[in-house]
C-alpha cells in the first residue's frame, strides 16, 4: 500500500505518524475508533492490526475513487466486518454520528479540523483521545516565513484548531513535531 500511495501520489499518513498511531492504539486499547479521511485504508488497517482488542473502526471518506481502493485493501486483509467506511462529507457524517469512540484520528480536510472538533468532542468517550495529523502543515503553522500564499487559509484554520484545543480549560493537548505535526488531545 505504501508503494502504491507513493506511485499514485495518494496522501497517506507518514511512517512516523503510523508508528505513533500504532503505539497509541497498543497503549489505549480502543474498542471503537473513528477515522476522518480514509484514503486507501492504510491507517485504518494499521490501527486495527496494532491493537489486540479487535477494535471496530468507522472511517469516513468522500472520494469515490479512494473508497473503491480502500474497500479492496480492507477486503485483502479480511477486515470488512471490522472496518466500516462511511461514504460522504466528514462534517455531514460527524453530525449524524451518535456512538461514542475511544479514539478519533483526524486526517481529512486540513482546513476543517476546527469545524470537526465540536462533533468529535461530542462523540468522544470521557476518557477518549483525539489524534490530529498534519497540524504543523509543512512547518507553515509554526513559522510565518514558511507560509505559501495559496495556503494561507489552511494555515489560519489549523492555527485556530490548535488555539481551540490548547486554550480550552477542559482539554489537555500536546503538539508533537513528528511527521507533519501531531496534536493529541484528551479531556482533563
Amino acid at each position: 500500500m505504501e508503494e502504491f500511495a507513493k506511485e499514485k501520489g495518494v496522501p497517506i499518513a507518514q511512517k512516523e505518524t503510523i508508528k505513533f498511531l500504532e503505539f497509541m492504539v497498543s497503549m489505549k486499547k480502543p474498542i471503537r475508533i473513528l477515522e476522518l479521511g480514509t484514503a486507501i485504508g492504510y491507517s485504518a488497517i494499521k490501527m486495527y492490526k496494532a491493537g489486540d482488542t479487535s477494535p471496530h473502526i468507522t472511517t469516513v471518506e468522500r472520494s469515490e475513487e479512494m473508497i473503491k481502493l480502500a474497500k479492496e485493501n480492507i477486503k485483502s486483509f479480511n477486515l470488512e466486518s471490522k472496518i466500516e467506511i462511511k461514504e460522504g462529507d466528514c462534517l455531514e457524517i460527524l453530525e449524524s454520528l451518535d456512538e461514542p469512540y475511544d479514539l478519533i484520528f483526524m486526517d481529512a480536510g486540513k482546513g476543517h479540523y476546527n469545524h470537526f472538533l465540536p462533533h468529535c468532542l461530542r462523540s468522544l468517550k470521557e476518557d477518549g483521545i483525539i489524534i490530529a495529523d498534519n497540524v504543523l502543515f509543512r512547518g507553515m503553522v509554526a513559522s510565518d516565513e514558511l507560509v505559501k500564499r495559496r495556503k494561507i487559509t489552511i494555515v489560519k484554520r489549523m492555527r485556530k484548531y490548535l488555539e481551540l484545543v490548547s486554550e480550552d480549560e477542559n482539554l489537555i493537548t500536546s503538539v508533537i513535531p513528528m511527521g507533519d505535526g501531531i496534536a493529541v488531545t484528551k479531556r482533563r
